[in-house]
This record gives C-alpha cells, structure tokens and sequence, in this order.
C-alpha cells in the first residue's frame, strides 16, 4: 500500500549579478515587490520558465526588470533553498 502525499510545486529562482560598466565594483539592485523579502534590497531575477536555460532566464529577467540588455553572461552557483516560513522551496 502506497501513501500519497500532497503535489509540490517547485519553483527555480534566479538571481543575477549585474556589472556596472560605468562603476569598477558597482552592481545593479533594486527594492523587491510583493514578494517574499518585499521592501528589501536584491539583485534581478525571478523563476525559471520551463525548458529555459539559465542564461535565456538571466537575460530575460533582467531586462523585464531592469530595462537593460545583458551579454558575457556566465552561470556562477547553484543552491537549494527551502522557505518553510513561506511555505516554499526554491531551487
């Protein structure tokens, strides 16, 4: 007999490390919104849609919530985030 437990979903989150071009050591952030940690400060990015790379990801997300256009961009780390109080998990 086999227990069942309820369906998950998994969301992968992305964030992005920004280089000011202009500014040596300078990166882009802003102030989240109506998301977890809203109000604080953070780098761009969001969820991964499906069959997205993480590249494809990175570029999009930063210019839906930057305006700019990113290029040179390299994958750098991964972790496996749980976020029990928020009752999510991000990838």
């Amino acid at each position: 007999m086999s227990t069942s437990q309820p369906q998950q979903n998994v969301r992968v989150g992305v964030g992005v490390l920004v280089k000011d071009p202009k500014k040596k050591g300078s990166l882009f952030a802003g102030v989240r919104k109506g998301s977890h940690g809203a109000g604080s400060l953070a780098l761009p990015g969001g969820h991964l849609e499906m069959m997205e790379s993480w590249e494809e990801c990175a570029r999009r997300e930063v210019q839906e919530e930057t305006g700019l256009k990113i290029i040179n961009i390299n994958f750098v780390h991964l972790t496996n985030d749980p976020m029990p109080l928020e009752e999510k998990r991000e990838f």
